[in-house]
């Protein structure tokens, strides 16, 4: 079964949103809600009412993105299936000090663009969907959620954790990956591939990412395995067992792109 974090910026959240809604049942106009830092050494921001239901309603949406994104999401993952713990993991694609990285050239897209546009990409393939809409109240509150994530960043200056951690190029035996997988997987993901939704996410099938997702790659899949995975004993495989099962994963049906997207 998932392990439930309850990490520094959740309980800060929480915190915000209870001080919020005192606030606005009390009839004030404005409250300031402060809110530390990531942990919790730095001095406090003022943060509105308004703007911390924002932020609540943006990691809802994170967490749970079928259930509160749903006409934007064409499968049942949700953004923290991969951005682990609330997307604060280290090495798990985390969203710590993103926001000030943007805009930044994307080369699978081929051109410079915004965080509100690399979020439109990971509707379009991670979450085998389709773009949400700029101005749309979902964007608006996810981008809220990595703001808060990112509010004690320097401009251009990633979190030491960002990405992936750096794996050596090897081969994988989707054979041999087999095996790992039914071993190793299996008792969380399922012997189809398709989990248990929304507790534990597809990893194939008709409720996983998209061929044209980034984790369709076997060396990013491959480097999240090694760091994240199994999630009851991270970080007990090799290299060559995290490239073995995620070639063998690569290998397994999955949805097809949206090639009317191809432009995020």
């Amino acid at each position: 079964m998932r392990k439930v974090h309850v990490n520094s910026s959740t309980r800060t959240i929480g915190r915000l949103l209870a001080r919020a809604a005192c606030a606005l049942l009390a009839g004030c106009a404005r409250h300031d809600v402060h809110a530390a830092s990531h942990a919790d050494t730095t001095p406090a921001t003022s943060i509105s009412p308004q703007q911390a239901a924002l932020i609540h309603q943006g990691k809802l949406i994170f967490d749970e993105t079928p259930k509160y994104a749903s006409k934007y999401v064409g499968n049942r993952l949700a953004c923290n299936d991969c951005h682990l713990q609330d997307g604060t993991a280290p090495y798990a694609a985390p969203m710590i000090d993103l926001a000030g990285l943007f805009p930044m050239f994307n080369k699978r897209a081929g051109h410079v663009i915004s965080l509100q546009n690399r979020l439109q990409e990971c509707f379009s393939r991670s979450e085998a969907g389709s773009p949400p809409p700029l101005d749309s109240s979902e964007m608006t509150a996810v981008v809220a959620y990595i703001d808060y994530l990112s509010r004690d960043g320097a401009k251009g200056k990633p979190f030491k954790g960002r990405g992936f951690v750096k794996l050596p190029a090897l081969t994988g035996d989707p054979a041999h990956g087999k095996m790992v997988y039914a071993a190793q997987c299996a008792g969380c993901h399922g012997k189809d591939g398709g989990g248990v939704p929304p507790i534990l996410p597809a990893v194939w099938g008709p409720d996983s990412y998209n061929d044209g997702a980034g984790m369709n790659g076997v060396n990013k899949m491959a480097a999240f395995v090694y760091r994240n995975m199994p999630q009851n004993h991270p970080g007990t495989l090799s290299a060559q067992q995290a490239y073995d099962v995620s070639a063998f994963i690569h290998t397994m049906p999955r949805p097809k792109f949206n090639e009317a997207y191809k432009n995020y």
